[in-house]
């Protein structure tokens, strides 16, 4: 099997190749104007990305962990308390949390959708709770109309990771706008990505606002008047020049995952377990995770066949070695999902006949885990 006919679980250069000229016109334009750090690009983007989301103010920050970290600090809860996070979330959700000061509490996600189960919240309340901190995982929004709701009634503040989600929608509200901040990742593969770390905190909150754009500069908005205690963590100036190209595309490339998504929902075998779809949620499918009990096996036997595929995540939280004596417990609904899941390849550099390709090869594999 020559290169050419491997299918790459992801392409960067592939899926920026349409806008090449622009974003090298864009980099030349920030060299240019001389001013790299928190100038006239980052307020543009900030703008712009904010009217997208439909969030009054937009934070450009240094990556998405940061936007996590700055978001809970602004919030200004009471210190160690305990913020009730999925057990089956991407570490820098936890990572945020204990960074901040505070403890995290899991909570089990729906099977079928891997976001945060909202039936589940009054058993993880502690008289300790301060905070929800969700994930939308793989470009699906959480059920954020039950969880707003359940933070309203205990008084919580919700702090919403949207690294994956950008532009997913319940009804006509996109997530980041449902509370009291949206935490954005442009991290390269997202799909609104950057040529590098890159992240955002969206808010309608001025006062918070008026926070995050202290403490992502060292607690200072007027040089050498330091009025909190401050990070460095900004967007420069290239970063956003990239992501306002990006952004004016950022529409026909949600409509190319969702053809993509199609496809696989068309043509793989009724034996995968497939993503769940509901008439009220806006998918944005920046991962189509299937999952499979003999998951190892069907992997690789889509790489003997040239189909690259990702696990979304391999270990959970409470089993990795940075999480020992902070998360206990066992979490079998986590622990089923990252036993069985399995990324496959859904990029904007992608076409469709590459995913019917891979929905082929999958067919050809026994649900037994055996090569038909």
């Amino acid at each position: 099997m020559n290169e050419s006919q491997i299918i790459e679980y992801e392409s960067l250069a592939r899926s920026n190749q349409a806008f090449m000229a622009d974003l090298e016109a864009a980099a030349t334009r920030v060299i240019r104007s001389g001013w790299y750090v928190l100038g006239q690009e980052v307020t543009a983007f900030e703008a712009e990305f904010a009217s997208y989301v439909g969030a009054k103010y937009c934070i450009g920050v240094a990556n998405g962990l940061d936007a996590l970290i700055l978001s809970i600090e602004a919030l200004d809860l009471p210190k160690g308390s305990d913020i009730l996070v999925a057990s089956n979330t991407y570490i820098a959700t936890i990572l945020a949390i204990v960074r901040a000061g505070h403890n995290p509490v899991l909570v089990e996600p729906e099977l079928a959708t891997f976001n945060m189960d909202p039936a589940h919240l009054p058993q993880a309340m502690t008289g300790n709770t301060r905070a929800i901190c969700v994930t939308h995982l793989f470009g699906k929004t959480c059920r954020m109309d039950a969880i707003v709701a359940f933070a309203n009634v205990h008084n919580l503040k919700v702090i919403e990771d949207c690294a994956q989600s950008h532009g997913a929608r319940l009804g006509t509200q996109m997530t980041g706008t449902f509370g009291d901040t949206g935490c954005f990742s442009f991290y390269p593969t997202k799909n609104l990505g950057a040529m590098g770390d890159a992240g955002a905190i969206v808010t309608n909150d001025e006062a918070i606002a008026d926070r995050l754009r202290h403490t992502r500069n060292y607690g200072s908005k007027q040089k050498y008047v330091n009025r909190y205690i401050g990070h460095n963590s900004r967007l420069d100036e290239i970063q956003a020049a990239l992501l306002r190209v990006k952004l004016r595309h950022m529409n026909a490339m949600t409509q190319h995952k969702r053809a993509l998504a199609e496809v696989y929902f068309t043509n793989l075998p009724e034996w995968v377990a497939k993503p769940v779809r509901r008439p009220d949620e806006h998918d944005v499918f920046h991962i189509y995770g299937i999952r499979h009990p003999h998951r190892d096996a069907l992997r690789q036997h889509l790489l003997d066949h040239g189909v690259k595929t990702e696990i979304h995540y391999p270990i959970p939280p409470h089993q990795q070695e940075a999480m020992q004596g902070i998360l206990t417990g066992r979490y079998p609904v986590a622990e089923e999902l990252h036993a069985t899941e399995l990324s496959l390849p859904i990029s904007f550099g992608h076409t469709l006949d590459d995913v019917a390709r891979v929905a082929e090869v999958i067919g050809g594999f026994d649900h037994t885990g055996n090569t038909l």
